[in-house]
């Protein structure tokens, strides 16, 4: 940079001698085109400068008002969707808390149940217990009685004779109510 530098300036002290060349001096010489620059600019580019500025500030506050817009739907939308959760939270528990009451619902009918059926089974093994048992009793009566007659007939078989049958016959009708 230094090198082109000098370069200029070597060209333009030739310059100078020769009647055209560049003044050096950048302080006045920036001043003055600055000057002119913006001079030219303030001249041609006012009104269309103000036409531009004008539209890029609508055009930023529309923006502006359109990232509002969406920010305040998207809070709606939020809103809404967090209210959604919580009802759904909410269904949740209640079906949560029906189910529990439900199941011990079962669990208490079955329990229930169960103690019916124990108790139904207990009474049906008693009655079973006493039905056989008296099966039992009037099976052993009969076997009884029928052991007695069996003994009482050899008995007789072998101690009555034909007077001692003829007084029982007797004693017999007699208290039967005859004569």
């Amino acid at each position: 940079m230094m090198g082109t530098l000098f370069i200029l300036a070597t060209e333009a002290s030739e310059a100078a001698e020769s009647g055209f060349g560049l003044n050096l001096d950048i302080l006045n010489t920036n001043l003055l085109n600055l000057a002119i620059l913006v001079g030219v600019l303030i001249y041609f580019g006012r009104n269309s400068l103000g036409k531009i500025l004008s539209e890029r500030r609508e055009k930023i506050a529309q923006e502006i008002q359109e990232a509002e817009s969406r920010a305040s739907n998207a809070a709606k939308a939020l809103a809404q969707e967090q209210e959604k959760l919580a009802q759904a939270k909410a269904e949740a528990q209640r079906i949560l808390a029906a189910s529990n009451e439900r199941a011990e619902a079962a669990k208490q009918a079955i329990a229930v149940q169960t103690e019916k059926d124990i108790e139904r089974l207990k009474a049906t093994a008693a009655q079973d217990l006493s039905t056989e048992q008296e099966r039992v009793i009037t099976e052993l009566r009969q076997r009884v009685a029928a052991m007695a007659l069996e003994r009482v007939e050899s008995t007789l078989k072998n101690t009555l004779d034909d007077s001692t049958q003829q007084q029982l016959i007797n004693k017999t009708i007699a208290s039967l109510g005859g004569s």
